[in-house]
């Protein structure tokens, strides 16, 4: 048996389960969510807990039986508190601005960058217009959005400017500049006694 397979996933008091078949609900403050098993996998409500069992023991269903617990996890944490992503907008004049649930973004180009995320996820921007809050119910769908902003302008590695994740670590690498002075300082000091 998978170890994160057979570990039941508790239903905490606001959000409502339920199995049909081979697709699964989650029901809660923030929404409803509906995700369908693939073939062999199965879900059951017990009580106050969903318990995942898979038909045999393959790889292909041994793989599958540890994910789709934690996708199931996922679905009932998502509708009862949801999930965020941060990210931080560095460099001189870029910035971004809500325009109702528009993001209009200025990354340095001769253009404004506009994205508008699908339904179910919001972005929420900072007073400073420096730092985006996405939020959802929906892991996946909020992963997403938060990765297809940050492809708009991904950090560069010599001024670090750019879209990054808030706990993302950008490595900097030193420029020609600082290479060359590096160099030439080395060569000084080497010459006739």
């Amino acid at each position: 048996m998978s170890r994160l397979g057979k570990k039941p996933v508790p239903i905490p008091e606001k959000v409502k389960v339920s199995v049909s078949g081979p697709s699964v609900s989650a029901a809660g403050p923030l929404g409803t969510l509906t995700r369908g098993l693939p073939d062999g996998i199965n879900a059951r409500v017990d009580g106050k807990t969903v318990l995942v069992s898979r038909r045999d023991d393959t790889p292909t269903q041994k793989a599958l039986h540890g994910t789709w617990r934690k996708l199931i996890l996922n679905m009932v944490d998502g509708v009862n508190a949801g999930f965020t992503k941060e990210l931080r907008i560095e460099g001189v004049g870029f910035r971004a601005t809500q325009i109702g649930t528009k993001i209009s973004m200025t990354l340095g180009f001769s253009h404004t960058v506009e994205y508008t995320p699908p339904a179910g996820v919001k972005i929420g921007v900072d007073p400073k217009q420096t730092i985006l809050t996405i939020s959802g119910a929906d892991k996946e769908a909020v992963g997403r959005v938060a990765a297809e902003i940050r492809l708009f302008k991904p950090p560069e590695p010599y001024k670090g400017t750019g879209i990054r994740y808030s706990d993302e670590h950008v490595r900097r690498k030193a420029g020609k500049a600082a290479a060359g002075a590096g160099a030439a300082g080395a060569g000084a000091g080497g010459g006739k006694k």
